[in-house]
């Protein structure tokens, strides 16, 4: 059962922030909500790498060029206190890197690392970012309970990943928030997710080939999952300890359904098939989030449509009217 149902008079307890992974499009809205909050944003990110473009500038804003092998050397540049400590930064997360085992074993250990970076920084709470692949093909609403089987090595890593950095935190004296994560769209999001693959195929009418689309999926606004972020970090000493929530919209719909508003949005005469791509081996069929735990002890629930999210995509990346 929740502890309680947090109230908006509640004392805020976040007021600086750390983030690894914060140029992809859950990482991007959190700095921006941060940013709308009043908080101190420390961004953690890879030297060189074109992505930090995505980071808006801001006074609250301090980047900081630490890679992840740099993690676990990380010293307090700012001299600043920081509250919360928030890891997305992963390798390998699309393709064949899924199941490249010996890279997604480094990731566990950048967690660690990300855990040893958050106490030099004198965080109190670890918010570490899980997965729906943590669950393999689980039937029903996913639950923080749900029993998890994961099928590949970036599942097999984050479930990891999850456990020892809770047990490694705990030793640590910091609190600890483990977040499974479901189908996040937006700006910024990776070019080889569905939504933007399929918003770049569409603009430029390029045949764009699909499965079936029968798969029940439940996808949210990265804006929305920026909000439940900011709520984990704001409500946090209310939160019990090592407690685990699953993150999406708490809706499922049928795969082909997003294909034809994302279709219909970018360009209704652009070609499309579907039924051309056969399902994987291991296709997950069905994916929604019990997010019942996130409403009840935080208040949060999400906002966006997933047509009006795909608007604001393409009003950034200026494919409207095209």
């Amino acid at each position: 059962m929740p502890d309680r149902l947090f109230k908006e008079n509640d004392a805020m307890a976040m007021k600086r922030a750390v983030i690894t992974g914060a140029t992809g499009t859950i990482g991007t809205a959190l700095v921006d909500a941060l940013i709308q909050r009043g908080v101190e944003v420390l961004v953690l990110c890879r030297k060189g790498s074109p992505r930090n473009e995505n980071i808006h500038s801001h006074p609250l804003v301090t980047k900081h060029y630490c890679s992840l092998e740099e993690l676990k050397d990380i010293k307090n540049v700012t001299g600043k206190k920081y509250d919360v400590f928030y890891h997305f930064a992963w390798k390998g997360t699309t393709g064949e890197a899924r199941n490249n085992m010996y890279l997604q074993n480094e990731n566990v250990k950048f967690s660690l690392d990300a855990v040893k970076a958050a106490k030099e920084l004198g965080c109190e709470l670890f918010v570490g970012a899980g997965s729906q692949a943590e669950y393999g093909r689980a039937e029903g609403l996913l639950r923080p309970d749900t029993p998890p089987f994961p099928e590949n090595g970036y599942g097999m890593a984050k479930l990891c990943a999850g456990q020892m950095t809770r047990e490694y935190a705990s030793s640590l004296g910091i609190k600890h928030i483990w977040v499974r994560i479901l189908s996040i769209y937006g700006p910024n999001d990776g070019a080889q997710s569905m939504v933007m693959s399929a918003t770049d195929k569409f603009s430029r009418k390029e045949k764009a080939l699909f499965t079936k689309g029968e798969q029940q999926w439940d996808y949210l606004f990265s804006k929305d999952a920026a909000e439940a972020f900011c709520l984990i970090g704001e409500k946090y000493p209310l939160i019990t300890d090592k407690r685990i929530y699953v993150l999406g919209s708490g809706t499922a719909r049928p795969l082909m359904e997003y294909i034809r508003i994302i279709h219909d949005a970018v360009d209704p005469d652009s070609p499309i098939e579907l039924g051309a791509v056969p399902y994987s081996e291991k296709q997950v069929m069905y994916l929604c989030a019990d997010i019942s735990l996130l409403t009840e002890e935080l208040g949060w629930k999400p906002h966006t449509r997933f047509d009006d999210g795909i608007k604001q995509i393409l009003s950034q990346n200026k494919l409207i009217g095209n």
